[in-house]
């Protein structure tokens, strides 16, 4: 019983404390304020609860693929998305690299995709989990890409 609520509790630990660390330390600030953004760009409140829940989604999907295969394909996909995720807020809002910031999403994107691609017959709810993740950060590449182009 007890192992059964640790995994998911560790990957959630670490998932969000990171997550938050990061968030809170690679604000968007004023440099972000200044620049010109597409139409469809979302009010700034928006991003930490939607953050939120997706690393709650991406720690589960996570704790699930290391039960069924730790050093698998999916678990390594799924820990190349991580580092892509928790580089990505310092690089663009830190840095203010939009074009680097935006090679980075994108390879978070394929990262995405692949852990999907190779959980859908390991673990179909492992895979479900990352649906809403791939598509706010398909949505954020493109939020990116437009900043980057606009300025």
């Amino acid at each position: 019983m007890r192992t059964t609520f640790t995994i998911p509790l560790i990957f959630l630990l670490i998932v969000l404390g990171i997550g938050f660390a990061i968030g809170s330390t690679n604000l968007p600030g004023s440099w972000y304020a200044g620049l010109a953004k597409p139409s469809f760009n979302p009010p700034n409140w928006i991003f930490a609860p939607v953050w939120s829940v997706i690393y709650v989604l991406i720690a589960f999907a996570g704790a699930r693929t290391w039960r069924r295969a730790p050093y698998g394909a999916a678990m390594l996909l799924w820990i190349v998305q991580m580092v892509l995720n928790f580089a990505w807020s310092p690089i663009f809002f830190t840095w203010h690299r939009t074009g680097l910031a935006l090679g980075i999403i994108v390879a978070m994107l394929l990262a995405i995709v692949g852990f999907i691609v190779e959980c859908r017959l390991m673990d179909r709810t492992a895979a479900l989990l990352f649906v809403p993740y791939l598509a706010w950060v398909a949505f954020a590449t493109l939020l990116n890409a437009g900043i980057f182009m606009l300025n």
